[in-house]
């Protein structure tokens, strides 16, 4: 059986941590677990493409957002927003090895991949 994949779209940053932390968790859990996961970074979570800006961001009981987008990274696709990222002056050379720009159209074509399931937090 094949695994379904999961995209999952996180809006929320250090403005609702436990959102936030919440999908990073998730993404995390299903990469570990064998799942292809493709995590979009969107709105206030646009800024944790950035280098250090995971390392900034604390909850307790929570594991290191670091180690979360690090697993997600090494086995998964991680997107940032292109208008999330022009409206906060982030281009492609500023973002995270491994972190792409992308547009809705690629998100609604993962979306609707056979297969694909989708949350939004």
């Amino acid at each position: 059986m094949t695994a379904r994949s999961l995209v999952i779209k996180i809006t929320a940053g250090k403005d609702d941590p436990e959102r936030c932390n919440q999908a990073f968790n998730v993404a995390a859990a299903a990469t570990v677990s064998g799942v292809p996961v493709s995590l979009w970074l969107t709105g206030e979570a646009s800024w944790f493409a950035l280098p250090g800006r995971a390392g900034d961001f604390t909850l307790p009981y929570a594991p290191p957002l670091t180690d979360l987008l690090a697993t997600v990274l090494a086995a998964g696709t991680v997107s940032l927003c292109t208008q999330c990222a022009a409206r906060r002056g982030i281009a492609p050379e500023d973002v995270i090895t491994g972190i792409r720009i992308s547009g809705a159209s690629t998100f609604v074509a993962e979306i609707m991949a056979d297969g694909a399931r989708a949350l939004v937090y």
